[in-house]
């Protein structure tokens, strides 16, 4: 088996996220809204791309 001569670095806002948690641990629902709220702005940011509106208008037709 091969080893590994370097292992990758860490993902900076995941280390950020791991060391707010283990401070202050998150309720169920606290983890709901979090990821609704990243849908949320996805929904946003497809919304207010004009490429993805021209592409998605008058799909059905």
């Amino acid at each position: 088996m091969y080893e590994l001569e370097h292992t990758p670095k860490p993902d900076k806002n995941l280390i950020n996220t791991v060391k707010d948690l283990e401070k202050e641990p998150v309720t169920s629902q606290q983890a709901q809204q979090m990821g609704q709220k990243k849908k949320d702005l996805r929904k946003d940011m497809i919304r207010s791309d004009e490429t993805f509106k021209e592409n998605d208008r008058n799909t059905y037709q």
